[in-house]
Order: structure tokens, then sequence, then C-alpha cells
């Protein structure tokens, strides 16, 4: 919950230096509605290509407002009542014990993929934590250098594989995917452990207390995700964050000039899943606010982080 909420901060931060910092001016610095042009139209091209790849609109809008009012009068209030009840140690240790046990999935995929170092430090991280961590209820493996990744999962592999990501799809109760990584769900769900459980009720209960503390994890930072088409944001959000999983952070940046560079964002994958640059004029203003706001739901898009 510590990094979530450092997370948090560090968005916050980036809006507030997005309105308050200006470039110096210069001789030969870009004039201010060049970079606003360049940023808006960069902006127009990134969700031009997300719209395309939103070929069942109709019904994904359908889904989205069931999920919607599912989350405003079931899920969220019952994570309210988790977020008080539980203290933070308690959040925290939670959060850990789940984030563990998806490392046996990490690991299935990385060998999939050929990731023979990641698939050592997600072995490493899981045998760790799990012993000396305590179920995996302490992040021991952090502090002994093995880094948490961003996380593997089927869908991704058969996109490495070279198989098309596919159309934009939304599923009711699960939230947002992609025709292939729903394709590559029933392989996730058997490299789950939590699948294996035996008796049902403790089955759901497990399954229960995994969604409640990730939807906790979203009560504050879903504020800052608010106004305009939603339905769109977190489209555009999920593909984007899906984009740089797939390419392992091989991505390119959608408001061009120094911003469009293909970079390996490696820091990006502990903060907000993308890379930010260290300055931005205030002519660029509503494309940076834009840029934040997505990888504000790329790192924790309501419904993404829920799906297993």
């Amino acid at each position: 919950m510590k990094g979530f909420k450092l997370s948090l901060v560090a968005m916050v931060l980036a809006l507030g230096a997005c309105a308050s910092n200006p470039k110096s001016p210069s001789a030969d610095a870009t004039p201010a509605n060049t970079v606003k042009e360049e940023g808006t139209a960069g902006a127009m091209v990134a969700e031009n290509s997300f719209e395309q790849r939103d070929k069942f609109e109709s019904y994904n809008r359908a889904v989205f407002a069931f999920n919607m009012r599912l989350d405003r009068w079931l899920l969220k209030p019952a994570a309210k009542g988790y977020k008080w009840l539980a203290p933070e140690p308690v959040e925290v240790g939670v959060s850990n014990f789940f984030s563990n046990l998806s490392e046996i999935s990490n690991v299935v995929n990385d060998v999939l993929q050929w990731k023979w170092k990641q698939a050592g430090n997600d072995t490493g991280r899981f045998l760790v934590n799990t012993t000396v961590g305590v179920a995996g209820i302490f992040d021991v493996a952090r502090h002994a250098g093995l880094e948490k990744a961003a996380g593997e999962d089927f869908g991704q592999t058969l996109a490495v594989w070279g198989v098309p990501q596919g159309p934009y799809f939304l599923l009711p109760f699960l939230g947002p995917s992609t025709v292939t990584a729903t394709v590559g769900m029933p392989v996730d769900w058997y490299t789950n452990p939590v699948s294996y459980i035996d008796d049902n009720a403790t089955s759901w209960t497990v399954k229960g207390v995994n969604i409640l503390q990730s939807r906790a994890q979203l009560l504050e930072t879903e504020k800052l995700a608010k106004g305009g088409d939603f339905y769109i944001f977190v489209r555009d959000a999920y593909l984007q964050r899906r984009d740089f999983l797939v390419k392992d952070g091989q991505v390119e940046d959608d408001f061009g000039g120094d911003f469009g560079e293909k970079k390996r964002a490696s820091t990006f994958r502990r903060s907000f899943g993308g890379e930010w640059p260290t300055s931005v004029g205030t002519a660029d203003t509503d494309a940076c606010q834009l840029r934040v706001a997505r990888c504000l739901v790329q790192r924790a898009v309501i419904w993404g982080e829920i799906n297993g």
C-alpha cells in the first residue's frame, strides 16, 4: 500500500508540475502554439487508433454501464467497509500475499516467452517470499534485489508468439480485455493457485478478499479520473497499458516530438506503468494531464486488476 500511495502522490505532483512548470524561453525554443498543436495531433492519432480497435463499442458500452452499476452499488461500498475495518499493515500483507501467488503464472509465461532471466527473478521472488516472507505476506525479495515485474499472462504470451491482440472487449464482472487476452484466460485460471482450492467456501472467500483488496486500492485513485467520457478514458488507458505489457516497456508516447521516441521505461514499471518527461510547458498542459490520467488508470484501472 505504501508503494501505491507513493505512486499516487507522484501522479498528483506530476499534474501540479504540468500546470506550473513553463518552459524557460530561449532563442531556439519551440513556439508554444506549435508544441500544443503537435501534442494535440499526437493525442488525436492515438485516440483514433484506440477507437479503431473498439469494434464492439455498442456491446462494450452496455457491459461497461452494467459493470459500473455493479461497482457503484455492491463492490465499492464493500471495499469502503473493508478499508475502514482493515488496518494498513493488514492491507499491505493481503496485497503482498496475492501478489506472491501471481508469481506462479508469471514464471509459466516467462518460460513460454523464453524470458529466462525474468523467469529466474520471478521464481526467486516466489521462493523467498513464500518461505522467509511467511507465505508472501512480507515482500522480503524486494530487499534482496528481486524486484516485482509488471506481470505476465497467457494473452501476452500469445501476442509474443505473433497472435494479434484483437479488438477491445469488455467482459461482464471482469472488465476490460481484448479478444486474445480473453482467449488466454482459461490458461491463466489454471496457473492461478487459488483455482486448486477444493473447498468452495474457502475458494470463494479467498477470491472475494482479493477483489475487495484490489478495489480498495483504487478508492482514492479513481477520484483523479473523473470527467469526460469515462468509457473512452478507461478504454484508452487499458489498451495503452496492454500495449506496454505486451511490448515489455517498448512504447511510443502519444504526444510527438521528444515524447515520441521509443524508450525502455524500467522506472515506469515501478510507478505509473510508463515514462514521464522531466519538464512540460504550460502550452502542453492539457496533453500532459491526459497523459498522467492515462498512466493513472494504466496502473490501477477500475476492474482491470481484479481479473484474477
